[in-house]
């Protein structure tokens, strides 16, 4: 019989215990660290492990062959570190172990996820009557615009991709910049865009988008621009590319996995100025407010064009009234 109870003192007492560490070991794992990670077995064991085993195995040879992204001398990627409060948080969530597609389902994932998507669009400034919505991380809110810009302007020349699909659908095109992030890419071949119809524009020495360059746009027009370019740090210029896209019809999006963040402060908010003028959002929560991964936000100003894209339902699915997570994303089952 598993002493669930030691189990999990044993899991917090060894993280403590890792975490006590930062501050003195590297940032990067040792070459005898790595070479260790050899000890995990490949073969498929005939019977189970007890629990306890497993987990001392796992910190014996795992832990050591981490990179120390939570301490303070990691400034790989544009990870971020984990703040106390969201690291606890996130244990307690896991003994939780509860699904937010639904209210009924996680009464407390329910409540907080409205209020915390809440407080995501007031820090950012976005317009009160926009919808964010949590998932995976930025890549999968890129592909959620995506998805919801395409059905948006599909929906309002009449074509349903609900009924009739993207077989035969009238023609949308994608104006970016040359230097747009690859996740966004991904998300247009994934919304069944191809590289045919994305126009590329050029950047200045800054990585940012050149609004006197844009093409003519119409409302068949999906504008995908950028807060916090990967390589600079710097953001398009929104307000000039919204006008454009504003007097044309077209919607834009934004890619602001972490520069959108700048929104927040109100020394750096001239940085993406214009910014609360676009029609959907992407951001990352595990990038510069440190909340752990699996915190990425898609936000949307209509709800409308969200839940018309999001939504599905079934005869065992009772959702109720109000705000229902799973109508208004790609995942059902998540944390």
């Amino acid at each position: 019989m598993v002493d669930l109870t030691e189990l999990l003192l044993d899991a917090a007492r060894r993280s403590a215990t890792y975490l006590s560490a930062n501050g003195e070991s590297p940032a990067a794992p040792s070459p005898e660290a790595v070479a260790a990670l050899d000890g995990f077995d490949d073969t498929l064991p005939v019977g189970p492990t007890a629990p306890e085993d497993v987990l001392a195995r796992l910190d014996a040879l795992g832990s050591p062959a981490t990179m120390r992204s939570t301490g303070g001398r990691y400034f790989g990627f544009v990870n971020g570190g984990t703040e106390p409060a969201g690291r606890a948080a996130a244990i307690l969530a896991g003994t939780w172990d509860q699904n937010s597609a639904m209210s009924v389902m996680s009464p407390v994932a329910g409540r907080l996820d409205g209020i915390a998507a809440a407080w995501v669009v007031e820090l950012l400034g976005l317009p009160p009557s926009a919808v964010a919505t949590f998932c995976g991380g930025a890549s999968v809110a890129n592909l959620t615009a995506i998805l919801v810009a395409r059905d948006a302007l599909l929906h309002r020349i009449g074509w349903s991709v609900d009924e009739r699909g993207l077989a035969g659908s009238p023609p949308l095109r994608v104006v970016t910049s040359a230097e747009i992030h690859v996740s966004v890419s991904k998300a247009l071949r994934a919304a069944g865009v191809g590289t045919d119809q994305v126009e590329r524009v050029a950047t200045d020495d800054c990585g940012r988008l050149v609004a006197d360059r844009l093409p003519t746009l119409d409302d068949r027009t999906i504008v995908v621009c950028q807060a916090g370019n990967v390589n600079t740090g710097h953001s398009d210029p929104f307000e000039p590319i919204v006008a454009a896209a504003r007097s044309a019809g077209a919607w834009v999006h934004v890619d602001g996995a972490f520069g959108l963040w700048s929104a927040a402060a109100p020394e750096r908010s001239h940085l993406v100025a214009g910014v609360d003028g676009a029609d959907s959002w992407a951001t990352d929560a595990h990038k510069w407010l440190n909340a752990p991964y699996d915190s990425g936000v898609c936000i949307v100003r209509d709800g409308d064009d969200l839940r018309r894209a999001m939504a599905t339902d079934a005869a065992y699915l009772t959702t109720g009234d109000g705000r229902v997570p799973m109508h208004l994303g790609l995942q059902m089952s998540q944390r």
